[in-house]
């Protein structure tokens, strides 16, 4: 097998398992920190200014995410809805 092959199929299996890896990982959520969705492939994660003029701000129109919410992207977009994955992937209305 030409070298060039031999790098293209060891960077191919590396991605499965980094993405198979990554995906079984929690999200680690910290405080003082805001994570932010802007549009397919576009996360962004920064530290929040620490005024409380600006948590104020920010809690004028939050809502809390209920237990058992599932996010996910079809066509692009992020959606969320109730309910929740079994360990095979399954999705189940609670």
């Amino acid at each position: 097998m030409p070298r060039l092959s031999k790098t293209l199929a060891a960077t191919a299996a590396f991605a499965i398992i980094a993405t198979s890896a990554f995906s079984q990982a929690t999200w680690d959520f910290k405080a003082g920190m805001a994570y932010v969705y802007g549009g397919p492939g576009k996360m962004s994660a920064m530290a929040m200014a620490p005024a409380e003029k600006n948590h104020d701000a920010m809690m004028k129109n939050a809502k809390k995410v209920p237990d058992n919410t599932v996010f996910f992207m079809s066509n692009g977009s992020l959606y969320y809805t109730p309910g929740r994955l079994d360990p095979t992937g399954n999705f189940y209305v609670n």
